[in-house]
């Protein structure tokens, strides 16, 4: 029996565990609530010997908005909820993109900034060709320090992954695949999940210690990384939540006008 979450869904069928994120209604914006159980669910499966392969998908028109705006302007004027949120933040990134269990991402909608970052620290992406993929951190005046610089870099060029850490552009998913951050496509919303869910079928059918074994060589180049850049990149991304700039971006984006920044 799987456990019940607010914002989330899980669900063990056979070999496959399933972590579906559902609140349509936010675009499954990643809140407090949701950070902590999506954390919780991908840990949880550390303690489930019977399972080989995870599901990883999303309910509505969004994958994920990414970061929750009233989230951001909380940690602007609470410095403890910002110390708190660091340990989180990296246990968060850690407990996906480190699960010894490969992970299979079913992207229906788009995937903005965190949402973005989850999914691609995951080991297989299946994404609608509908799909838009972007990390806009930079675009609401904070710097991509929570997993952006750890992720885009492994799964596309540095160079891409600079041109596109620094604008926060889209990408349309055809674009994704050939860029490597998308690895199937699928030609609807609604192919997405049974996809995912046929390609993690085919993973745990193989034998399961050549692939855990596979999966945990893996996990060792994800580390290096995080441990090379992770902290660095978060504590820089800490300190832009106090910043004029970023209530400006978002204050903008809220009144459907041009921003002012001031650099301060």
């Amino acid at each position: 029996m799987t456990k019940k979450y607010e914002t989330i869904e899980t669900k063990l069928d056979g070999w496959i565990f399933e972590i579906i994120l559902n609140q349509p209604q936010s675009h499954n914006g990643i809140g407090y609530v949701m950070h902590h159980e999506l954390k919780e669910a991908f840990l949880s499966v550390r303690d489930m010997p019977e399972v080989r392969a995870v599901v990883f998908g999303s309910t509505g028109k969004s994958f994920s908005a990414g970061g929750d705006f009233e989230l951001m302007l909380a940690h602007h004027v609470d410095h403890e909820k910002r110390r708190a949120m660091e340990p989180e933040a990296r246990e968060l990134i850690m407990s996906v993109g480190d699960c010894p269990i490969p992970v299979v991402t079913a992207v229906q909608g788009d995937a903005v900034g965190l949402g973005a970052t989850l999914l691609l620290a995951t080991d297989a992406v299946v994404a609608s060709k509908t799909v838009r993929i972007s990390d806009p951190h930079v675009v609401v005046g904070l710097v991509a320090g929570d997993g952006g610089c750890v992720v885009w870099p492994l799964s596309t060029s540095f160079l891409r992954a600079k041109r596109y850490l620094l604008t926060g552009d889209r990408i349309k998913a055809e674009d994704a695949l050939a860029m490597g951050l998308v690895t199937d496509l699928v030609e609807a919303p609604e192919d997405a999940l049974p996809a995912a869910r046929a390609l993690a079928a085919r993973i745990a059918a193989q034998p399961p210690l050549a692939v855990k074994g596979t999966k945990r060589a893996f996990n060792q180049i994800f580390r290096q990384r995080m441990d090379a850049v992770f902290d660095f990149g978060l504590s820089l991304e800490m300190e832009t939540f106090t910043t004029n700039d970023m209530v400006e971006a978002i204050s903008a984006f809220r009144e459907k006008r041009p921003p002012k920044y001031n650099g301060n």
